[in-house]
């Protein structure tokens, strides 16, 4: 989908560009996302494609893999691999990789900062490479929906999820950026809410978000290369009511 470069102007962050890379890994600075991608079509027209922030928010480490709090985490893994985009650069805090939909450029993300501080990642590289808040996608787990069931927003509030809320607040309070809630039920009974969110997935929930991540992977691509259209809509309402038996 085609797009002017320049950002929303009712609520245009205005963050300082600054990046952070992690000591222990080589430092690399990719540059093919700087601006846009361009494309000259035959009618000799330039056009110019506005690239995406994909970031999936998570905890780092072996200790919060496969829990509830990082099925954004799982997202970016499984659109990385079936979209061919090697995840081998840290910068800003974070672990990125640049591919492409189509023509549409993308950065997938995976801030390392822990969850409660995702921000610090995702402000500075929306800087950095220059992304209107309209495609920074944010991908993370969402209770307030059945376990394995998604939904594609244009905008939204942090909803008491901490990971959001720090990303709000490193865009100065904006929230008109789109996102994919992966949906991962309430704690049953009088279960801590933290216990929950650090708990890893029965069998049953597991294929559920196995059978989410594939869907929301085409969701994402089709986000991106054709914009918020009938086509979102009708895979909102699927969700909404694919767990339902009949």
């Amino acid at each position: 989908m085609l797009f002017a470069l320049s950002p929303l102007k009712s609520c245009t962050p205005s963050y300082p560009l600054n990046n952070h890379y992690y000591p222990s890994r080589k430092r690399s600075t990719p540059t093919s996302l700087h601006v846009s991608a361009s494309l000259v079509e035959p009618n000799g027209i330039k056009v110019e494609y506005t690239p995406w922030l994909i970031v999936g928010l998570g905890n780092p480490g072996s200790k919060y893999h496969g829990t509830r709090h990082n099925v954004g985490f799982e997202m970016i893994d499984h659109i990385s691999k079936t979209a061919g985009v090697v995840m081998n650069t840290i910068q800003s805090k974070a672990l990125i990789g640049i591919g492409s939909f189509g023509e549409v450029p993308v950065l997938l993300v995976k801030p390392q900062t822990y969850m409660n501080f995702s921000g610090e990642s995702v402000g500075p590289l929306a800087t950095y490479y220059q992304v209107p808040l309209r495609h920074i996608l944010l991908v993370y787990d969402e209770m307030s929906l059945p376990n394995g069931v998604l939904r594609l927003q244009q905008k939204g509030g942090h909803g008491h999820h901490n990971g959001v809320k720090s990303v709000i607040d490193h865009l100065d309070g904006c929230r008109i950026f789109p996102r994919l809630c992966i949906g991962i039920g309430n704690p049953p009974g009088t279960m801590d809410m933290k216990a929950f969110l650090l708990q890893k997935f029965s069998i049953s929930e597991r294929k559920q978000v196995d059978e989410s991540l594939l869907q929301g992977g085409e969701a994402v691509r089709n986000l991106v290369i054709n914009g918020f259209n009938g086509n979102i809509n009708r895979f909102n309402l699927q969700q909404k009511y694919k767990f339902h038996k009949v």
